[in-house]
């Protein structure tokens, strides 16, 4: 199901280091869509529209700001609820290589290196990081192409990523991104609930895996990923789950077990709370959103 939705080639030269668009419109159509390069998207007057990324299906508010930075991430902007006539888009494409691994491993790139990680996930940038780089953008989209145009983007990046507040969009297990900056004890932990995540998964079990005792190791994963160990297993489930959705036919009872929920009911319960709608519904949504080549 993967070969149906729609491989992007933006209009990015070789010869560029990015590709700026600037658009003025009252509805967006554009279909579920993927592409290798690295995107910032933004969004004026535009809210209620419905933004996909992965497994993360939102409404916007009157501004969004989205860099997706993984190849294999599907998204989407709908027209939902938005009823404005004058939404306004910029959206700046780059490559994956713009800044060379040996400019991102350097001391002073640290910070852009870490939110490119991050961007594999897609990050949504809070109302108050938008308007501090509005100017920025807004002058990125009117500036004639040139070095000084590319030394903006620079510094908007690096304003993005010294920014507090971003948040994560798709699960990893949805967008096959991992995370590869976490401790050792964390990174240990995570990788066992990747291949075991159908297993029952006790706090003991994982805790004596890093020679901790359960509440100090539940302690410490809380802090170290900002959630519970038990909220962290049923968002990677749901990640396999959320995958399975849109790149299998099996029914939602098939994926509900083969995801380590013993219960269907409860699955349907749990998904909902965390994606906002039902299994089935999500998987509705992909597949009218899924366009053939």
């Amino acid at each position: 199901m993967n070969d149906h939705i729609l491989n992007e080639i933006p209009p990015l030269s070789d010869k560029d280091c990015f590709h700026v668009v600037e658009r003025y419109k009252t509805e967006f159509t554009f279909p579920l869509h993927q592409h290798r390069e690295f995107e910032l998207n933004f969004i004026e007057h535009g809210e209620g529209l419905k933004r996909t990324v992965g497994d993360s299906i939102e409404y916007t508010g009157e501004y969004d700001l989205i860099l997706i930075g993984c190849e294999r991430l599907e998204h989407v902007w709908e027209q939902g609820n938005c009823k404005s006539k004058m939404i306004r888009e910029i959206t700046i494409q780059f490559s994956p290589d713009l800044l060379p691994a040996c400019l991102l491993d350097k001391n002073q790139f640290n910070s852009i290196r870490k939110m490119f990680l991050l961007a594999e996930h897609g990050l949504s940038f809070p109302l108050d990081t938008i308007m501090r780089v509005y100017s920025q953008i807004d002058t990125i989209a009117s500036e004639e192409k040139g070095f000084k145009q590319f030394l903006r983007l620079l510094d908007l990046l690096h304003m993005l990523s010294v920014s507090e507040g971003a948040r994560s969009l798709a699960s990893s297990s949805f967008a096959h991104a991992e995370r590869n900056t976490e401790s050792r004890r964390v990174r240990k932990v995570k990788e066992y609930i990747n291949e075991n995540y159908t297993k029952d998964l006790s706090l003991k079990l994982l805790a004596d895996m890093v020679g901790m005792s359960p509440v100090a190791f539940s302690r410490f994963f809380k802090l170290r990923t900002g959630k519970t160990l038990s909220d962290y297993i049923i968002d990677i489930r749901l990640g396999y789950a959320s995958r399975l959705l849109v790149d299998s036919t099996r029914s939602v009872s098939e994926i509900c077990f083969e995801c380590g929920f013993n219960n269907l009911s409860n699955f349907n319960r749990i998904f909902k709370k965390k994606k906002g709608i039902p299994p089935k519904t999500f998987r509705a949504h992909y597949r009218k959103n899924k366009s053939t080549i």
